[in-house]
This record gives C-alpha cells, structure tokens and sequence, in this order.
C-alpha cells in the first residue's frame, strides 16, 4: 500500500511555492577581497608569497612564514574594519 502525504486547506490541496534560491553575498568576502587590492595589502601580500617561495625551495628549514602572513592578515583586517560596517544595514 502507498500512502501520499498530502496537505489539505479548507478541502483543498495547498500549492508547493517553489522560491528562487538568491546567492548571498557575504559582505565581509566583498570588503576583504577589495582591502586585498590595496596597496598595503599587495605588499605585503608579496612579502608573504617571497617568503613562501623562499621555504618552499629549502629542502631543510625551520623557517616558516607566519609572521609574514600575521602581517598581511593584519593589513587587510585594518582595512576592513574601517569598511565593513558601511556596507550592513
């Protein structure tokens, strides 16, 4: 035996209402990717992917890039804590 799951309105079937999934847009991801562009934050960025590829070519080393990448980190949240809060309603 089948059973159908209906829903019933006044004697009635009630209509499915198909919504139109919208992509959301992380405004946070909008600001960071702008901050990213800014002169700051392509320097260094570029002290980041210098010192990346400076490890990356050692076969031994006990250097990493964390402070390189503390700094880029901290260059692009400055930025974006001064234009996130814009952009919210």
């Amino acid at each position: 035996m089948v059973f159908e799951d209906k829903m019933i309105t006044n004697g009635e079937p009630e209509e499915e209402e198909e919504e139109e999934e919208e992509d959301m847009v992380d405004p946070l991801e909008t600001v960071r990717e702008k901050c990213e562009q800014t002169e700051h934050c392509v320097h260094a960025r570029e002290r980041l992917e210098a010192c990346e590829t400076r490890v990356g070519s050692r076969s031994e080393t006990t250097e990493d890039c964390t402070e390189e990448l503390f700094d880029f980190l901290h260059a692009r949240d400055h930025c974006v804590a001064h234009k996130v809060f814009q952009s919210i309603k």
